[in-house]
């Protein structure tokens, strides 16, 4: 009886750290506006995450700087953590920004050097941002990318992503970010036909400037598209909201929740 719960708990143990746990958040202007308390609620927020996948990182002085901060906070929760910034991407000056990708040392390996996509970048004003990373000798890459804000018809950028896998062939791609659009809308039919399944489905990502009938949230816009090998094991949100007084003071974090995937790779 002891010999076989030793057994259960070497394969639980064994298939516990099998897995990987991605998060994406947009983190409005993150930047110099950001105060130490805040960053220090991110780090609380993320830190049990491997990988995390951020947008909208101001281009211009203070965002590199914070998220420099935000690996320091949370350098200091017990895990060693790495992190990589994008160059500014291309479009016009008043919303060109950066990605950034922050991620455990000690569970994953980053491979190469992450790159801009630069192929359709005259197409989408805030072209993604491609990091690949090692896990236990097998790789996948992620694909940070942040739309253009719905009125401007997003789906008119995401419809150039149908090319990105035949672009990559050799990679395991995860698309994560704020596509500002849902999973629903006709654009992704190439995507889903190609194999790759949403995370999130009716699930809205984005926060109303105030809650009204009980309701927080207003937008189904962030999301994760995978497909083989790429298994989901989980997946959610963090309504991280609820830990203030009123959706004002939590807008001063992100008008976005974190979205989050726990995967393996076959």
């Amino acid at each position: 009886m002891k010999n076989t719960f030793v057994l259960l708990l070497f394969l639980f143990t064994t298939l516990s750290f099998s897995q990987i746990k991605i998060l994406s958040w947009n983190i409005e202007n993150l930047g110099k506006s950001k105060s130490a308390q805040e960053i220090a609620f991110m780090a609380q927020t993320i830190k049990d995450y491997d990988i995390v996948a951020l947008q909208e990182v101001v281009a211009g002085y203070g965002g590199a700087q914070a998220v420099a901060l935000l690996a320091d906070e949370l350098n200091r929760k017990g895990s060693k953590w790495d992190y990589v910034i994008s160059d500014p991407t291309s479009s016009s000056a008043y919303k060109t920004e950066r990605y950034a990708f922050l991620w455990k040392t000690a569970q994953l390996k980053k491979i190469g050097r992450p790159w801009l996509e630069k192929k359709f970048h005259l197409e989408i004003d805030r072209e993604p941002f491609y990091a690949t990373f090692q896990y236990q000798n097998k790789s996948f890459t992620v694909v940070n990318f942040h739309a253009i804000t719905k009125s401007k018809q997003p789906e008119t950028e995401i419809k150039y992503f149908k090319f990105l896998p035949a672009q990559y062939p050799t990679l395991n791609l995860i698309f994560v970010g704020d596509f500002n659009c849902p999973q629903s809308h006709t654009v992704f039919n190439p995507l889903r036909k190609m194999g790759y399944i949403p995370l999130l489905i009716n699930q809205k990502t984005s926060l109303k400037r105030e809650t009204k009938n009980g309701q927080s949230l207003a937008s189904e816009f962030d999301n994760i598209w995978y497909s083989k090998p790429i298994q989901k094991k989980n997946g959610g949100v963090i309504h991280f909201y609820k830990s203030f007084p009123s959706l004002q003071e939590a807008r001063k974090i992100s008008d976005h929740i974190p979205i989050w995937m726990e995967f393996a790779l076959n």
